[in-house]
């Protein structure tokens, strides 16, 4: 393990948010977590110092600028400074409580005991490095949208392809969903998916956790599923679609989130060129949460 490590603060308009975690993972950085002061967030990420040099983050800041022009957004102010390896493990805890989401759902930080006589769903969370503590208004817009598909337990079979902590997963499941496959790209998202539903004494014969993408998808399902849960970046969402009805049926339903407002004229485009039509959208702040169904 590293000794010290490179703390990365960005400084950023809230909508930025995403495009800078997306950054942030592509450079390496192990984990991540977000505060929001008035109108700025500020997003941290570490790193092991012997990973990057300056002249590297450097770099980062750079490219970092150039997303946000390439979006049209204010430029992030990007600072980094070294911490030993004790200080970032944990500090970010201090700042994440529980939370309340919708009408239904409680999220509850794993080291903090749950309230007791709640009549919530409490799931129990510890996110790891992986995205989806419930903070963000992409999953709060998923979780909100889950609670209107799933009402009482029931035979749906849902797939969660990006699934990072595992927070939709075991929500859809809490909600009374059958079975979720849950898939990610990363194998510290499958691993922390793993840690989350254990947590919440969920079976592992109910959660199905793979690393991989839709592809990983269709190898694992025996029949079409009955919904989709996908909350990653937009780009990522039109390259899915196209797979998307290979592992549906005609009553298949979908909730896309990651999205920012002006991104959602592509995501329709696509999605009718391939039978899908948006039945409600939904917005919180600059972020839009899609609910489609088969055309």
């Amino acid at each position: 393990m590293a000794s010290s490590w490179w703390e990365i603060q960005v400084a950023c308009e809230p909508i930025a948010e995403e495009l800078a975690y997306w950054r942030l993972d592509n450079f390496g950085c192990r984990g991540t977590s977000s505060e929001t002061k008035g109108y700025t967030c500020v997003v941290k990420a570490y790193l092991p110092q012997f990973k990057a040099q300056q002249l590297d983050l450097a770099a980062l800041a750079l490219w970092l600028q150039q997303d946000a022009l390439c979006s049209e957004l204010p430029l992030p102010l990007v600072q980094w400074h070294l911490i030993d390896e004790e200080d970032w493990s944990s500090s970010w805890k201090d700042h994440w409580h529980p939370q309340e989401i919708g009408d239904r759902f409680l999220i509850n930080p794993a080291w903090i005991p749950p309230p007791e006589n709640s009549d919530r769903i409490i799931i129990k969370l510890d996110p790891g490095v992986a995205f989806g503590t419930g903070a963000h208004a992409t999953t709060q817009l998923c979780l909100e949208s889950l609670e209107m598909r799933i009402t009482e337990p029931s035979n749906i079979v849902v797939a969660d392809i990006g699934c990072g902590s595992g927070i939709l997963s075991v929500g859809a499941l809490l909600l009374g969903a059958k079975l979720a496959y849950a898939v990610d790209t990363d194998p510290l998202a499958v691993q922390a998916t793993h840690e989350n539903q254990e947590m919440n004494h969920i079976d592992a014969d109910r959660l199905i956790v793979a690393e991989g993408s839709i592809e990983r998808i269709k190898e694992l399902i025996s029949e079409p599923v009955d919904g989709i849960v996908c909350n990653i970046l937009a780009e990522v969402i039109i390259d899915l679609i196209p797979q998307m009805t290979d592992i549906s049926k005609l009553t298949t339903w979908g909730i896309l989130s990651g999205i920012l407002l002006d991104q959602v004229k592509p995501i329709t485009d696509t999605l009718e060129q391939h039978g899908w039509i948006i039945a409600t959208l939904w917005r919180r702040q600059d972020w839009c949460c899609l609910n489609i169904r088969r055309s």
